[in-house]
Order: C-alpha cells, then sequence, then structure tokens
C-alpha cells in the first residue's frame, strides 16, 4: 500500500494494517541485522515509564535497542527511507506536525508480553502516531505475541499476527493495546513519529 493510502486510513479510522509493507527479502535482511546486534549483546530490558523507566517484566518483557543507539545496516538505512516517505506523506495529507521518528527494535523473548496500554505519556503529548514494522518468519497465531488492539470505547477487539513485513500504525493517544505473551522469540522495529 503506497504512503499516499495509508495516510487516508489513518484519516478515516486513526489506524491503518499493511501486510507486506516489507517484501520477504527486505523483511528477511532487517530481522538478520536486528538478530546480529541483539546476539552482540547490546540490547536491554525496556522500561516503563518516562526519563529513568523503571524496569517491570511482569508487565513489559521485551528487550530494546534505540535505534540511534544501533550502528545502522543496510537494510536498516532503507526501512527507515521507507518510513521517513511514510512520515513526509502523512504530514501532507493530515497535517499532524511529525517532526521525527523515535525507532528502536523490540525483541520479546519466549514467555514476554506487554500489558494493556497507550503509547504517549501523560506530561508529554509529542508521540503522535506509533509505527509498528513486524520482523518474524513464518510466525502463525498459535506462536502468541499478538498485537490485541482496541479500535474503538467498546469491548471489541482486534487480533494481529505479527507476521514479517507487516506495518501497524495508530494514533498514539487514541488507542489501547497490548502484546500478548510470545511463545517463541519475537521480532519488530517499533516506535513513533513525534511531533516538536
Amino acid at each position: 500500500m503506497p504512503p499516499d493510502k495509508i495516510a487516508l486510513a489513518l484519516a478515516e479510522s486513526g489506524w491503518c494494517l499493511v501486510r507486506d509493507y516489507l517484501s520477504t527479502s527486505e523483511t528477511a535482511a532487517l530481522r538478520q541485522e536486528c538478530l546480529e546486534t541483539y546476539a552482540q549483546g547490546a540490547f536491554h530490558p525496556a522500561g516503563i515509564g518516562r526519563g529513568a523507566a523503571e524496569v517491570h517484566t511482569d508487565i513489559r518483557g521485551d528487550r530494546i535497542l534505540w535505534i540511534d543507539e544501533a550502528n545502522p545496516g543496510l537494510a536498516l538505512q532503507k526501512a527507515l527511507a521507507k518510513l521517513e516517505a511514510l512520515r513526509l506523506a502523512i504530514n501532507e495529507h493530515l497535517f499532524l506536525g511529525l517532526f521525527d521518528a523515535e525507532l528502536h527494535y523490540a525483541v520479546y523473548p519466549p514467555g514476554a508480553g506487554y500489558r494493556r496500554h497507550l503509547d504517549r505519556f501523560q506530561d508529554d503529548d509529542r508521540r503522535t502516531l506509533t509505527v509498528i514494522l513486524y520482523l518474524n518468519e513464518n510466525w502463525a497465531p498459535a506462536d502468541g505475541g499478538l498485537l490485541r488492539f482496541w479500535p474503538d470505547d467498546s469491548d471489541r477487539r482486534i487480533q494481529v499476527v505479527p507476521t514479517g513485513g507487516t506495518l501497524m500504525t495508530f494514533l498514539s493517544e487514541r488507542f489501547w493495546h497490548e502484546v500478548t505473551p510470545a511463545q517463541r522469540q519475537r521480532l519488530s522495529l517499533t516506535g513513533w513519529f513525534r511531533r516538536r
């Protein structure tokens, strides 16, 4: 789906799910770079909150590496360029004033998940649009690690299988979501387009 159509979907519902946003080969190359960096021990437990974030593995069990800490390989550079084109298209169509991207790799070991939450801090409204790009190979619903997403104020929810190459975007302040416990290692490139 081209960036303009993603922007139009966001304008209509506030969220958009795109299968095959990255090709199989693009996803495999980005997954390989993520795993190579992970094997070097550069990732750290994800925290909750802003500033000196606290680690609570019973709430959030992934390990992360901020992209500005990473040495971007070719696959990451290509993915970042594609996301930058998306940011510009969204600004052109929706006038959200998205200034930059704050992104990290996230690796969920088996058994890890992330309880229901919103992606915006109470005292900081810069995070505007959540962006999740899944890097998993041959993922099935039985592997867990599903994104549970509440699209409105009802109890209705959508479950997204984190299939490699899939892109999920949504307004950060508006949509509650969680990650169910993964049964095997689960990978993504995750973050936010931010306002100033």
